[in-house]
This record gives structure tokens, C-alpha cells and sequence, in this order.
């Protein structure tokens, strides 16, 4: 459908853009980024990882270690491997993502913030969960200020740290967060969606465990 056209298109574009201006134009090498992504999203992954890599490389060779673009890119790959399953190659590469935008863009930027999030989702995935929930907290407060708090990824942020809590078994700060995510996906979109249906179930179950835990405790001091 859409991707295949997408696809057509980036394909032709890059052809045009590696005749006129060489393989290492940073037009070339943004189009080979661009391409790299929607074969990701189409599952095709050894061919994005190797778009990826020539991007970097590319972006490396014109602009450095350090640019933004160059860091971008490095992202999308940690991203990749994240997909993957290579998790130890995707935590190096979305560090040095953010120590990179740390410095060139600052640790607020919302650049930065985004690959705060992504690597509290490796550290999640690790089962790094302290590390998780303190990268989640940053980028959550820092979405707050820069995107505003019903922003949909302010609120997907809220319903990560959400899960994060549930998994640590810390319900009542989960169910804060869910009813947080809940209010805002109620709003973005709408009652019926199933990410809200999904999170409504969640604040459900961690509902019912207070009250069966507050239960417990009644009988119990009597």
C-alpha cells in the first residue's frame, strides 16, 4: 500500500540524488536515512541496518562523531538493534546518542529527551529497572515542559512509567500514572481506541489489587 509507494518514491529519489551529486552528498546520505526507516517499519531489517550504517558512516565522514545528524542516525540504529534483540550493541549506540545530543543540543532538548525514553525502554527491557524508572522520570518531566502534559508523548511516557510501577509492584504510584494516561488517550483518541481500552484494563487490575490488599489489611487488624 502506502509503504510500497513510499518506498518507490525514496528509491527514485536517491537515484536521482547519487547521479547529480555522488553517493556522500548529505542529500544522498539523508534519503538513505529516510529509506533505512521505512524498511524498518516494514520489518525489512537487514536492509535497513545496512542503509543505516552507510548513512552513519557517510554523515561521519562529512560532519564528524558529534553532529546532530550524525547522532539522529546513531539512534536509529540503536533503535534497530533494539528490534533485533541485540540489546548490548543498541545501549552502546543510543549512549552515545545521548552523550552526544547532551552536548550538542543540551540535556533538555527535546532530541535528547527522546533518546532518554528509548534507552529507559532498553534498561526496562535489561531488566535495569531503577535505571528505567529514573530515565522515564526525566523524560517525563522534561515532555512536561517542553511538549506540554496531554502532548501524546507525555502521555505515553506517563503510561511506560506506569507499567515500569506495576512490573515493581509500586501500585499506587502505577495507578496515578494509568488514570493520568487514561484522562489524556481519553481526549486524544477517544473512548473506544484500544490503547485507551487497553490502559483502562490496566488501571482496572491495579484497582482491584488495592482494594483486595486494603481488604486484607481490614481483616487483618481486627
Amino acid at each position: 500500500g502506502k509503504l510500497a509507494e513510499a518506498e518507490k518514491l525514496y528509491q527514485r529519489a536517491l537515484d536521482g540524488y547519487e547521479k547529480t551529486w555522488g553517493p556522500e552528498h548529505i542529500s544522498t546520505l539523508n534519503t538513505v536515512n529516510s529509506l533505512a526507516i521505512l524498511y524498518k517499519k516494514q520489518g525489512k531489517l537487514a536492509e535497513a541496518k545496512k542503509l543505516f550504517q552507510r548513512a552513519l558512516d557517510g554523515k561521519e565522514k562529512a560532519w564528524g562523531l558529534e553532529y546532530t545528524s550524525t547522532l539522529n542516525t546513531v539512534n536509529n540504529l540503536a533503535a534497530l538493534y533494539y528490534e533485533q534483540g541485540k540489546l548490548a550493541e543498541a545501549e552502546k549506540l543510543y549512549q552515545r546518542a545521548l552523550d552526544g545530543k547532551e552536548k550538542a543540543c543540551g540535556p533538555e532538548h527535546i532530541s535528547t529527551l527522546d533518546t532518554v525514553y528509548n534507552l529507559g525502554i532498553l534498561y526496562k527491557k535489561q531488566g535495569k529497572l531503577a535505571e528505567a524508572e529514573k530515565l522515564y522520570h526525566r523524560a517525563l518531566n522534561g515532555q512536561e515542559r517542553l511538549l506540554g502534559p496531554e502532548h501524546r508523548y507525555t502521555i505515553k511516557t506517563a503510561e511506560n512509567l506506569g507499567l515500569l510501577y506495576k512490573k515493581q509492584g509500586k501500585l499506587t504510584e502505577a495507578k496515578k500514572l494509568f488514570q493520568r494516561a487514561l484522562d489524556g488517550y481519553e481526549k486524544l483518541r477517544g473512548l473506544d481506541h484500544p490503547r485507551t481500552k487497553q490502559i483502562r484494563a490496566n488501571l482496572s487490575y491495579i484497582h482491584g489489587v488495592l482494594d483486595y490488599e486494603s481488604r486484607s489489611f481490614s481483616i487483618d487488624s481486627i
